[in-house]
């Protein structure tokens, strides 16, 4: 990988080390993105493959909306090559990113709080009986199928003319992801999905992604978390200031090392100098450093 370090390297068995192997869902090679004079990702590799899990970990500012930004079709990448079956691909439009199956759930979720979960979950995309003057909103139907998706998700939905407002931040979620499934999603990418969630939620959460993985779909779980990435994910994609600081599949990394690269080793031992300089910090800084040793 162009901007991985060589002890980052993916064994034999990614795809990318392999003959042919750009044959995944979608795949970047090299991708990056200007705007102006600001580098905002560059030399960036990314596998995502049916029944996978790929997480995308980093501090704000590490690249993660950009890279959210040309997978979805928002932004056109100015550098690299972007495949899609293995056939290069450049996306003009999200419509485009769409019809070649690739969804996005963003963290606002683009719901209509005051509106009932079965309206949300065919907004836009309403089925309709009937034609010319007499063509009208097939509520019957479409309210069968919001049930029957969302139990398949493993959500038992109370009422679907229940206002999603009315739902957890974790439901609200999930009826984003079983969206996306049903209506055709290969590739489901995950802006930051538990980042205003608790505890309990984010299990919630999780959970369901694990179910979109079980049925399937490609996941690409964006997240500066690693404790909630580790448990889910089969590849990890570290970014820092727009670069790959890592790519490592899961048998190849543990979750402490994960959250240390994560944290930044050099970051932390520069922090607790600063303390150790500060003056009267001393058991600060020597916490750190061991914090830091342990990962």
């Amino acid at each position: 990988m162009s901007a991985t370090p060589e002890s980052a390297a993916l064994p034999d068995g990614h795809p990318s080390a392999a003959a042919g192997g750009d044959t995944g869902l979608l795949s970047l090679r090299g991708v990056g993105k200007r705007y102006g004079n600001i580098h905002a990702l560059g030399g960036v590799d990314l596998d995502v493959e049916a029944g996978r899990v790929t997480c995308v970990l980093g501090d704000n500012g590490a690249g993660k909306s950009t890279l959210i930004k040309i997978m979805s079709g928002l932004h056109r990448h100015d550098e690299g090559t972007l495949l899609v079956g293995g056939e290069e691909t450049v996306f003009t439009s999200p419509r485009k990113a769409l019809d070649a199956g690739i969804a996005t759930v963003y963290q606002d979720l683009a719901v209509v709080p005051l509106m009932p979960v079965w309206r949300n979950f065919f907004l836009g995309s309403e089925l309709t009986v009937g034609a010319g003057p007499f063509k009208r909103l097939d509520v019957r139907r479409m309210k069968e199928i919001t049930r029957t998706e969302l139990a398949g998700m493993g959500i038992d939905l109370r009422d679907p003319e229940q206002p999603i407002g009315q739902l957890s931040g974790g439901e609200r979620q999930s009826v984003a992801i079983a969206r996306a499934v049903y209506f055709g999603a290969k590739v489901l990418i995950l802006d930051e999905p538990t980042a205003a969630l608790g505890v309990k939620q984010s299990g919630v959460v999780l959970r369901y992604i694990l179910q979109a993985r079980d049925r399937g779909l490609g996941v690409v779980f964006i997240t500066h978390n690693p404790h909630h990435a580790y448990p889910v994910g089969d590849r990890f994609l570290l970014l820092k200031r727009g670069r790959s600081i890592g790519y490592h599949t899961k048998d190849g990394i543990s979750l402490d090392d994960l959250t240390t690269q994560m944290a930044g080793g050099a970051e932390l031992e520069e922090l607790a100098h600063e303390l150790e300089q500060l003056g009267g910090h001393g058991q600060e800084a020597a916490d750190i450093r061991q914090a830091a040793a342990a990962g």
